[in-house]
Formats: structure tokens, sequence, C-alpha cells
């Protein structure tokens, strides 16, 4: 015999969901499109020192700005943008999340191994994000072993240089000119290339090329000192840095010092080169929003001022307009 819930029983039931996910032994973020939380359970008051009500409707940078950049929140946008799960393993000694043990504000972070998780409700597009203490854990290396080639093949980093891959420059560059078109702040962009890398290669091999664009990979992302900055390798021998509230001349500023640091590791060149050691040479355009509002027109230009850095004799810096 059917029978029909009462008003009480209806809201006890509805409330089930929260209830269970409150009493889970993990973390768990719900984010929206727009990476807002919408879900903070009972399991991260104590540990974040937050409550619900205080972080609801806020972004997670907001709320953690040290997440930028990091595994976590490349991971959050290959949910919302790509629909893709990932799972972050614990990381020794580099927790991504501000989190303790609970009541404790002031002692080490817990060891987190952390999952991130799309799904659709509707029309709209949100993420799961949870959390696990592991600290102590006998797996963690089997953890890392385990993860490492799936989460590399998956994530926004370049498998050669460890760097941020082109797919992650596409996005970081659409979300900072998003912001700039919002805000009027400013942002600038850098394409470089090694100069006479062919050379390099035909000389030396492609294993020790290899090498050579891994070194200059780190000096660059070395240089780059703000959290908010991206180095990417755009494709082959040519990278990218993405540099949000900074201007043109301040980006010259940066693109020299990138450039300098290079040039410092006085890195053998081949016998056919210009340069006795390796060199770059950086284009650099910023935002406007009359001519430089969306991404194909602002890396052009930044393109054709990389060609005329290197037709310009290499090594050297050219800023779009000059």
């Amino acid at each position: 015999m059917e029978h029909d819930l009462s008003d009480a029983e209806a809201s006890a039931l509805a409330g089930l969901p929260a209830l269970a996910l409150n009493l889970l032994n993990a973390g768990i973020l719900v984010l929206d499109a727009d990476q807002r939380v919408v879900l903070w359970n009972a399991w991260m008051v104590p540990r974040s020192g937050r409550s619900a009500a205080r972080v609801r409707g806020n972004a997670l940078l907001a709320v953690f700005p040290e997440l930028r950049g990091s595994p976590v929140e490349m991971a959050v946008l290959a949910a919302l943008t790509s629909g893709l799960a990932t799972r972050i393993p614990q990381a020794p000694g580099n927790p991504p999340f501000p989190l303790r043990e609970a009541g404790s504000f002031d002692g080490a972070r817990i060891e987190q191994s952390i999952s991130v998780t799309p799904f659709d409700q509707g029309k709209e597009r949100f993420c799961l994000i949870e959390i696990r203490d592991v600290s102590g854990t006998a797996e963690r290396e089997r953890r890392l072993l385990d993860h490492a080639e799936s989460l590399r093949a998956r994530s926004y980093v370049d498998g050669l240089t460890g760097i941020a891959n082109r797919r992650y420059f596409d996005v970081a560059l659409d979300r900072e000119l998003r912001r700039a078109q919002r805000s009027g702040s400013a942002l600038s962009l850098l394409l470089m290339d090694i100069d006479s890398f062919k050379a390099y290669n035909d000389h030396f091999g492609h294993q020790q090329g290899d090498s050579c664009l891994t070194t200059v990979a780190q000096a660059l992302a070395a240089t780059l000192k703000r959290p908010a900055d991206v180095a990417a390798r755009y494709g082959g021998e040519e990278f990218a840095a993405i540099l949000p509230d900074t201007s043109a001349e301040q980006a010259r500023t940066v693109a020299n010092a990138v450039r300098e640091h290079v040039a410092s590791l006085a890195l053998t060149h081949a016998p056919a080169a210009i340069r006795p050691h390796i060199t770059l040479s950086i284009g650099v355009a910023s935002f406007d929003r009359e001519r430089l509002s969306e991404a194909a027109p602002l890396i052009e230009a930044a393109d054709k001022a990389l060609y005329a850095a290197k037709r310009g004799g290499r090594d050297c810096v050219v800023v779009s307009g000059d």
C-alpha cells in the first residue's frame, strides 16, 4: 500500500543529502561554473577556521588565494571547462589547502589527497572537490607513483619542462582577459623564442635539446615572482608569460629580466648559431580595450613584436607599438 509522506517527513528527507555530507570524514566543497563555493561541509569548518556561511558565494581563490596557479586550480579549470575529473595525490610537505588538525590553527598543514569531479545539474556545470587527510599514511609513495602519469596526461602541465602547457595558457589568458575587461586592470603577454634553436638541436641532438628547453623553462618560471603570473610552454622552443596587473613598461622590465637570466646561464650554443650562448628574443603586447581585448589579436601583436626582435638582431625585447 502506498503511503503519502507528511510535510514533516518530506522535509526530513530533503535534508538527508546535506546531513550525509556533514557526516563524511572528508572535506567536501562544491563550486559553481564561476568557481564560487555553493557547498562547504562540516568537516571543513574546524580544519579551516571558516564557517559555511562565511565562505558560501565567495570564489575559491578569494577564500584560498594560495591556490592560484596550483594543481588544484588547474584541476578545477579542467573540470569546469573540459569536464575532466582529476585526482591529485598527496605531495609530501606541500599540501595545497591551508587545513590543519581540527581546532589547531598554528600547527603544520595536514597531508591531503584531493579529487576534483565535474557534474551537471540541469544546464549548469559544477565541480566537487573532495579532500582527505592522509597524514602519515603508508600509501603515500604508492599513490604518487600510481597517479603521476595519469595526472600528467590529464592536467595542464607540460610533460617535458614541468611548467604550464599550451592548453593551460589558453584557459589562463582567457580568464585574465575577462578580468581585465571587467575591471579595466592592466594585463601583458610575453612571447619568447630560443634563438637559433634548430642549430642547437642539429649540433647537440634532441636529448640535449630537451634538456635546454627544460633549463630555459625553469629560468623563466623562477623569474616570475608573483603567484598570479603564468609561465607556459607555448610550443616547440617558444614560451609565454601572462602577467596580470602589469603595464607595457612593467612587462618590458620583466621581459628583460627573463632575457638576462637566461643569458647569464651561459649555456653553450652550437657553432652555427649567431651567439656563443643560448639567448631569448621576446615580444611584448598589452591589453587594450579598443584594439587588444581578445586573445587572438593580443597573441598576434606579441608574435609580431617577437619577430621584430628576431629581425632586430635577437637577444632583445620588443614591445608592440614601439
